[in-house]
Order: C-alpha cells, then structure tokens, then sequence
C-alpha cells in the first residue's frame, strides 16, 4: 500500500506513523544518540518517568507513547503500527481508532508506573522510564482480537482469529523473555483496548440487528407495497342472479325432460322403474336449484359493497442512541478511571515524601 493510499484509507494511521519518524528525526537533529539515547535525553523529549509523571507531568503518559529509544524499537513499532492501523481504523472509524491508541497507550503507562510504585514501596524496584508506542498498539491489537471474536467484518472480511491470537502471543511472550521490555505497558494497553473495544461490538451487533430487520421491512416493501383484506356484502343482484339461476334451471329442465323422454320410449322399464327414475330426475332438480342458489348468494358484484382493509408496510426501525454512544461513553468511563487511577498514586506519593521529611 502506498503512502497516499494509506492516507486515505487510514489518515490517523499515517499522521501517527509520521509523528513517530518526525519525533525521532528531531531527534537526531538535536544530537540524540539514533541507537542509545541517554536517559537525559529521553526524559527532555517525554519519556514516562515516574517521579515526574505522578507528580508535575501527568501529559508525560501521552507524550512517552510517540517517543522511541532507539531506530529497532522505531522500526518495530511502526511496522505493527503499519499493519493493525490500515485494519483497525476503517472498522472503528478515525476518531475512535485515535482514542483507542491514546487511552491504550495511557492504561499501559499508568500500570507501568504502578507497578514500579508498588515495587519501591516493597523495596525491590526502583524508579525508571518507559518509551513507546507499544502499549497502543497492543491496545489496538486487542480490539481487533475482539473485532474477530465478534465477526465484525472490514470491507466485507472478517479477521482471522487465530492469527491475531498467535501475533499478540508472540508480543506478550518476547516482553517476558527480553529484559528491558516494558511487560506492564503492554498488558495495561492490551486491557484497555480490549474493553473499549468490547463495547463497540456490543453497539456494532445492536446496529447490525437493526439494520437487518430494515432490510427485510425494505424487501417487504419492495415486492409487497401493501396488502389488502376484501370484504363483501350479501346485497344481491336480482337481474344477473335470477338470470343465472333461470338458466341453470332451464338447463336442468331440459336435461330432466330429456330423461323422462328416454324413459318413455324403453320398452324394459316396468312401472316401479318409472317411479324411481321419476324422483331421482326430481332429486337432481332440487340439488340444481339449491346449488343455484348458493351460487347466486356468493356471487354478488364487486363494486356494490366492496370494503378496502388496507395494512401499510411496518415503518423502519431507528438504532438506539445508545448503542452509537455505547463506545465514547466505555471511554469516558476509562478516562475517569485513569484520572482516579494517577490522583490515588500521586497522593501516595506525597504522604511517602512527606514521611520522609
């Protein structure tokens, strides 16, 4: 894919892959060591340290996820930036692909910093830094595992499951065999997206139900605008229905006279024959005339009493406005939850300092 496809395709994909090169080039610029940044310089260009992030520079749990120590770690991160980014941020859309990245990247951040803090206060660890885009894009990494798990399709295909399964496997898995990887960063990014992902496909299937009982009102309207129940009245009329049933009769008349004629001129037919046949010829014309008559009761014209019950086609279903606002408000939660989440270690912080004086 080439640069200006992947910019409309995915422009949050590209402005956040050039902000990571734009960052690391100025850098260099500076005089930053391109494969062993100092500790200086990583701190001056934004890195999570946690002294200055749970005390004055809280912006440093965003900053440090655009921040790279070195050109492998660049390299690796914009790869995978690369590939989850031109995936995640069509199905998501742009402005939620954006916040995911950010808040993932702040969950794996916060984690990160309190789990170093819990280590000092056990007295086996102590303070350090964290740089990179990683927590992000396992938070995005997750929400796609979660896209897959939910068949949520991207320009009609659906993500494989377990592909995504063994790609963040091997990320979770390098972290714990490779010292100096950031494990908690990773893990508190992948949580967040996976929640915040969890609650666009609960409000993507809500749409999706909608949508498909749409279809179906659309197809009914399509080839069934509307039904109609008729209904008729008993009114009859007189002139076609007794001129219907005089022919009837005529014709069973004739048919009974003809019969009689037959009789007449057999000379094997005895008196008692004569009889029977009589009534059977009887019997017929009686069945003709009640038969007649029922035709000429459901028989009567359509336009005299004809009454038009008209079903209109069920009217097309709106989604909730909740299932739209469903994803926004799982992050404002998250949001709320991660300023909780730094106030709690700040104020730590300060009564530690405090004792110590």
């Amino acid at each position: 894919m080439t640069i200006q496809q992947l910019l409309k395709t995915a422009p949050v994909t590209t402005l956040l892959l050039a902000s990571f090169i734009g960052l690391f080039v100025m850098q260099l610029v500076t005089g930053v060591d391109a494969n062993n940044p100092s500790t200086e310089a990583l701190v001056k260009w934004g890195a999570n340290a946690l002294p200055l992030t749970m005390m004055d520079d809280p912006w440093r749990l965003a900053s440090s996820a655009f921040l790279h120590i070195g050109l492998m770690h660049l390299l690796f991160n914009g790869f995978a930036m690369y590939f989850f980014g031109q995936i995640a941020e069509p199905m998501f859309g742009s402005a939620k692909f954006l916040a995911l990245f950010l808040l993932a990247a702040i969950g794996g951040n916060l984690l990160n910093s309190y789990v170093t803090w819990q280590s000092i206060l056990d007295g086996t660890g102590q303070p350090g830094l964290s740089a990179g885009a990683s927590g992000g894009i396992m938070g995005i990494g997750a929400a796609l595992l979660i896209a897959a798990l939910f068949k949520i399709s991207v320009n009609g295909m659906v993500l494989n499951l377990k592909s995504l399964i063994f790609i963040m496997g091997i990320n979770l898995v390098y972290g714990f065999a490779v010292p100096g990887i950031d494990n908690a960063g990773h893990i508190g990014g992948a949580i967040t997206g996976l929640v915040i992902a969890l609650a666009f496909a609960i409000g993507y299937r809500q749409r999706l139900a909608v949508a498909i009982q749409n279809a179906a009102i659309q197809q009914q309207r399509t080839f069934n605008p509307y039904q109609t129940n008729y209904s008729y009245s008993t009114q009859d009329n007189s002139s076609y229905n007794s001129q219907y049933s005089g022919q009837y009769r005529a014709q069973y008349d004739n048919q009974s006279s003809y019969d009689a004629t037959s009789i007449d001129q057999s000379p094997h037919i005895d008196a008692n024959s004569t009889e029977q046949d009589a009534a059977f010829a009887n019997n017929e014309t009686n069945t003709a005339d009640i038969y007649a008559d029922s035709i000429t009761a459901n028989n009567s014209p359509l336009n005299n009493g004809t009454v038009h019950n008209s079903i209109e086609p069920e009217a097309l279903k709106k989604p909730s406005i909740i299932w739209q606002l469903l994803p926004w408000l799982a992050m404002l939660l998250i949001s709320i939850g991660f300023v909780w989440w730094w106030q709690d270690i700040h104020q730590q912080l300060l009564q530690v300092l405090k004792a110590i004086e």
